[in-house]
């Protein structure tokens, strides 16, 4: 996650925390007029709308008095989905034995995207196995990760 993404993180976090959810983590891409603030919450019993709209009420009260952003932005609240984002060591160590995909900053062996089973954490590095070859990528390398759903897996 990037310095900017922290910041905006450790500023909204108690906000999120205050009506019972948990801030996952937060996307910003910047896009001009178009740029956009999403957040991912979660709660044991599930998210909705009417959860998605009281965080945003709440966030956005707070970004409207703190004002981070000086250019203008879309704010997005909503659940991890199916193919949950993984932002943080905690949601890579949850996620052990999965497949996940990551896209890396700076490349790996000539690559910056893999998809394969999160075999480990291990410090600060993921050990992911991509057909049949194991890589070590460096979380602070992440740019972006998530959960690829197995509509296979019974739960």
């Amino acid at each position: 996650m990037a310095k900017f993404e922290h910041k905006l993180t450790d500023m909204l976090r108690p906000a999120v925390e205050e009506v019972g959810k948990e801030l996952l983590g937060i996307e910003y891409i910047s896009a001009g007029n178009n740029s956009v603030l999403r957040l991912f919450i979660d709660h044991e019993n599930g998210i909705d709308v009417d959860d998605c709209a009281e965080v945003s009420r709440q966030v956005g009260a707070i970004l409207d008095v703190e004002d981070p952003i000086s250019s203008e932005f879309n704010l997005e609240v909503s659940s991890p989905g199916l193919d949950r984002p993984l932002f943080d060591k905690p949601h890579y160590e949850a996620v052990i034995g999965e497949i996940i995909e990551v896209k890396l900053s700076i490349p790996l062996n000539g690559r910056r995207k893999f998809k394969g089973c999160l075999v480990a954490v291990e410090n600060d590095t993921l050990i992911v196995t991509v057909d049949g070859e194991d890589y070590d990528l460096v979380l602070g390398n992440i740019v972006k990760a998530n959960l690829v759903f197995n509509h296979n897996k019974k739960t």
